[in-house]
């Protein structure tokens, strides 16, 4: 089954007053890339979380953003009144405090280290946010994978339409192929007999063979045609494939093929019916090659 490596997914929930978010998103990528983003207070999560997306997602440049709001009393600091008083006492020893000429501003205290401690059940909550992240992810992942799966039909919709078009004009160049030499043969003969008509010559017929055979030889282009035939078959065995196994790389290597013979083709013969025929081809495998990039 093609994929699209271009995807969207999110998912929310809300556990003992805690509210979870997280979303996903997939970009082309030749490789697994990812980039997650979690609160500060959950950032010993990542490795594990890039864990079981890897597990989950084999190619792609993935971006993972989460967020947590706590409405619960449970998210409430602790002042540390120990703390606070020693400020407050240091505060109060300076002489134009002591004096009543300075206040005590109690709000900025509180930013002070030490002050304000973390929940006591950090790592209940910290286990919360695990449970409810790992769940997420795995339903933010089946939204993507939705979406890729749709995308993949596009895909695959195109691909098909460029083999159409190689298969078509490939056509083309196996049924002008043979005819290119008889068509040189004819031409050679016209050209030499005129030649030699308007000096009194004649030639043998071994040296025009002799000409016609080395022509025939570099300008056979047999084993292109056959090679080109033998990827447009894995090509479609490919793209037809059911199971869950990414293509995308193989796709991207195979149309490189294809473009080699494409080229080669190309380079071997001199008829303007079968250049044009692989200027075609050469334009719908390109267009093949796109599109694998974006396959998964």
């Amino acid at each position: 089954m093609i994929r699209s490596m271009t995807g969207f997914g999110e998912a929310s929930c809300t556990h003992q007053g805690v509210h979870f978010f997280l979303e996903l998103r997939s970009l082309n990528n030749r490789y697994f890339k990812a980039a997650i983003r979690l609160p500060d207070e959950f950032q010993g999560l990542e490795a594990e979380i890039e864990s079981e997306l890897r597990r989950m997602l084999s190619r792609g440049s993935l971006t993972l953003s989460a967020s947590c709001s706590d409405s619960s009393g449970g998210a409430a600091h602790t002042i540390n009144k120990a703390a606070l008083g020693a400020y407050i006492d240091q505060l109060a020893a300076l002489p134009q405090v002591a004096s009543g000429l300075t206040r005590i501003e109690m709000g900025p205290l509180l930013s002070l280290p030490g002050v304000l401690q973390p929940p006591a059940n950090e790592e209940a909550r910290h286990d919360l946010a695990r449970t409810a992240y790992l769940g997420l992810l795995k339903q933010a992942c089946t939204e993507l994978e939705k979406m890729r799966a749709r995308e993949g039909q596009l895909l695959k919709a195109d691909l098909l339409a460029q083999r159409e078009v190689i298969v078509e004009h490939l056509r083309v160049v196996q049924e002008r192929a043979p005819v290119v030499v008889n068509d040189f043969a004819q031409r050679l003969k016209n050209r030499v007999e005129t030649l030699l008509k308007d000096n009194g010559l004649t030639v043998q017929p071994v040296d025009l063979i002799r000409e016609i055979a080395a022509y025939a030889e570099k300008s056979d282009i047999s084993e292109e045609i056959t090679r080109l035939g033998g990827h447009i078959e894995q090509f479609m065995a490919l793209v037809s494939k059911d199971d869950a196994k990414p293509i995308g790389r193989t796709l991207d290597f195979l149309s490189q093929e294809m473009l080699r013979e494409a080229n080669t083709m190309s380079s071997k013969s001199n008829d303007v019916g079968i250049s044009r025929a692989v200027v075609e081809i050469k334009s719908a495998i390109d267009r093949i090659k796109e599109q694998a990039a974006n396959v998964e």
